[in-house]
């Protein structure tokens, strides 16, 4: 587990992530998915790079199913961009990091 991330459950999500000062960006994930544990560096990497601009959480499919149901999570890993409680971005799959770092900062 990496201190630069936060993991999110159905029942944390509310306060983890619509009620963040800053904006998150949650990836919906599995243990069984090959793509997570891909982008899984990268994320933790970036959670790195951008410090205290953005929240990096994830949230595992399996074991939480009221969230990805409420956001119609088809594919994982599947990253969405949260601001103010709003979802401002969304991408399916796995990124490079530099693909990764564009949609973040495009966002912003």
């Amino acid at each position: 587990m990496s201190e630069g991330i936060k993991y999110v459950t159905d029942s944390s999500f509310e306060e983890d992530v619509m009620n963040s000062t800053k904006p998150v960006l949650l990836d919906f994930w599995a243990e069984w998915c090959g793509p997570c544990k891909m982008i899984a560096p990268i994320l933790e990497e970036v959670a790195k790079d951008y410090g205290d601009k953005i929240q990096i959480a994830k949230i595992n499919v399996d074991e939480n199913q009221a969230v990805p149901a409420k956001f119609g999570i088809r594919g994982i890993p599947t990253l969405i961009l949260f601001k103010n409680g709003e979802v401002t971005a969304q991408k399916v799959g796995a990124l490079a990091k530099s693909q990764l770092t564009a949609f973040i900062d495009s966002h912003l």
